[in-house]
């Protein structure tokens, strides 16, 4: 349990081909509020891993359980687009180390969930952008932050992205929630929710729900990253 005079670590995990460093605005938006805030580079995200491409989703679930064991009191776990499987899994295993879970742009996603990429290709690399807005919305990105991402990005482990979610622990679903909504609404989200729509279907079954709308594309920490913080100190 936290208090006011012990808010909890922030622990910030990145989706696909991003490390800590996507993190950089947002944690000294945290850390002038007087808030703890541990990005993490996930298992396969270091370009200095020779082994980078074998690395699995249990490698990098192992990684945010070992950083939030860590910590004296259960963590704010934030979760930012396909970070989404290894912190469903987190969930799963221990949700005892989780205070709140703050989905950015992303969501809980279901047992069996695996993605999509032929067994001879060893990673994905970031996609030209025009191919990866047709997915994800690059609203309020400048151009020199493309070219940061661009520059920086590091191709997602095929290891990881074919093994599937495991899920069994249903008080996965009770651990307090904040969906925090960019590249579509609240509303939008849950009407998709409601229909049973696969990439929602879980947040239906979420017992502890809280929603912020937080317009801007897929990547809020760069175009937003204020009124991003501003979220996560008020979650926490």
């Amino acid at each position: 349990m936290t208090t006011d005079e012990h808010p909890p670590t922030v622990l910030l995990i990145a989706g696909y081909w991003l490390g800590a460093w996507a993190w950089d605005e947002v944690v000294e938006q945290l850390e002038a509020a007087g808030r703890r805030a541990v990005p993490l580079t996930l298992p396969g995200l270091d370009p200095e891993d020779a082994e980078r491409a074998t690395r699995t989703l249990d490698d990098q679930v192992d990684a945010v359980l070992e950083a939030a064991s860590s910590e004296e009191h259960p963590v704010l776990l934030v979760a930012h687009s396909g970070a989404n499987a290894p912190v469903s899994m987190v969930l799963d295993r221990r949700p005892d180390l989780v205070s709140r879970v703050v989905w950015v742009d992303s969501g809980p996603v279901a047992d069996g969930a695996v993605g999509s990429l032929p067994p001879e290709v060893a990673d994905l690399p970031l996609p030209p952008f025009e191919e990866l807005a047709a997915s994800a919305s690059l609203e309020g990105l400048r151009a020199g932050q493309r070219e940061a991402f661009r520059d920086r990005a590091v191709p997602q482990p095929g290891a990881a992205i074919r093994q599937p979610v495991a899920l069994r622990n249903d008080a996965r679903r009770s651990v307090p929630t904040t969906l925090v909504c960019c590249s579509i609404s609240s509303e939008q989200l849950m009407d998709l929710a409601r229909a049973g729509h696969p990439m929602f279907a879980e947040v239906a079954l979420l017992t502890d729900l809280e929603l912020v709308d937080l317009p801007t594309g897929h990547w809020p920490m760069w175009s937003r990253p204020s009124d991003l913080a501003q979220v996560l100190i008020e979650a926490s």
